[in-house]
């Protein structure tokens, strides 16, 4: 009906958003700021204020139009449409230039590879993970005198634990050399006293060519009813269980660490994701952390062919505007991608889309208003609404 009421209507609306994304593990899919995905210009300001920021800001936007559903069209109505209109010009001309102007290095000694193998559900349950590791090599198309990562995605070894790919030694030491390195995803356990106390993880791991383990990352945010059941006591009780292997339901990784690695691979570090731990919002690292580059691992082919994919990468390309790095994504049957600070995808394999994309290992580049403080930029400007608000009210306006 008025200015007020929109403003106090984004803040309650934003702070639903905000709890939804956060409470009981939280799930952010789909916050109104997505709704501006179609346009880079228009979300560069995640940099500096992040998405639930941004959410805020798009819902009064997008509210002004009621003003003008009265008979009589007030002029401070028409005021305040005017402004916003001209903030979000403003925004996506900022968007523009800041595009246009960032200059980004890369090293020209190293590289990274993503891999897409798109193997669907049913090759899971039909090939063996022998043969299905054999095809993924081939795509992977290792040269030996070249100092390669290479990115595999989430779900590739499906029927062995961490503990039991050794028995593949000697198909990794044929194919690969000393001058690379293999990152992906593969369950893992740590044995207690009894069978109930073991605790299982869902795994990032960089392997060399004789399978070391030369890092581990356990999962931190994991996927409520896919990896574990909540109130699991009750639930196990009348025989439901999460929908991924096993029974017991994976446990949380402590922390995401950094990854170096090592001096053969000049020092390089890069943030370890799984899956869905992108879509957190000013959570995926802290401030004191510089990577080169986030690698998210994924296994989408549980979206099928729906528009579930498409989501899932957007979320990636608004993390990189948010915390300015750039983001390596291998995810089976999805879309598989590098994207810079800027939220431009240099390279990518699409849904469905079977092979392998080369860059440059990239330098990090440098912090963002966002990634140092987060989201308390977004309480900041709850603040900011609400004197707004009492300032409107005072006046009456």
């Amino acid at each position: 009906r008025n200015i007020t009421f929109i403003l106090l209507f984004s803040i309650i609306f934003s702070l639903v958003e905000f709890l939804r994304g956060n409470i009981l593990t939280g799930f952010p899919w789909n916050l109104i700021s997505y709704t501006w995905s179609w346009s880079l210009e228009s979300i560069q300001i995640l940099s500096y204020i992040g998405t639930y920021s941004f959410s805020l800001i798009s819902i009064t936007f997008f509210c002004t139009p009621f003003l003008f559903f009265s008979k009589k069209i007030e002029i401070k109505n028409f005021i305040f449409f005017i402004t916003i209109t001209i903030i979000f010009t403003g925004n996506y001309f900022y968007g523009l230039n800041k595009i246009n102007s960032n200059k980004f290095n890369f090293d020209d000694d190293a590289y990274i590879k993503i891999i897409s193998p798109n193997f669907s559900l049913l090759q899971y349950k039909s090939n063996s993970e022998e043969l299905q590791l054999k095809r993924l090599i081939r795509i992977s198309d290792p040269e030996e005198d070249k100092k390669t990562i290479f990115i595999w995605p989430e779900g590739i070894f499906y029927e062995s634990y961490l503990t039991d790919i050794a028995k593949y030694k000697d198909l990794f030491k044929s194919e690969f050399s000393k001058n690379h390195l293999v990152i992906l995803g593969i369950n893992n356990f740590q044995k207690g006293n009894t069978l109930k106390d073991t605790k299982y993880f869902n795994s990032l791991v960089v392997l060399n060519n004789n399978l070391e383990v030369k890092n581990l990352y356990n999962k931190v945010n994991l996927v409520p009813f896919g990896e574990f059941m909540p109130f699991e006591n009750f639930f196990s009780k009348i025989g439901l269980k999460k929908i991924t292997r096993g029974y017991n339901s994976f446990s949380h990784g402590e922390e995401r660490n950094v990854i170096n690695l090592g001096k053969e691979f000049n020092n390089k570090l890069v943030l370890p994701l799984i899956c869905y731990e992108i879509i957190y919002t000013g959570s995926i690292k802290n401030q004191k952390q510089n990577p080169d580059i986030v690698i998210n691992i994924s296994e989408d082919a549980w979206f099928g062919k729906s528009i579930g994919p498409f989501q899932h990468f957007t979320k990636a390309i608004y993390r990189s505007i948010e915390e300015g790095v750039f983001i390596g994504r291998s995810a089976n049957s999805g879309i598989s991608g590098f994207i810079n600070p800027n939220g431009i995808v240099l390279k990518s394999l699409n849904a469905g889309e079977t092979g392998n994309i080369e860059l440059n290992f990239p330098y990090f580049s440098s912090k963002t208003l966002f990634s140092k403080w987060g989201n308390k930029i977004f309480f900041l400007i709850i603040f900011l609404y609400i004197f707004l608000i009492l300032i409107l009210k005072k006046f009456k306006l």
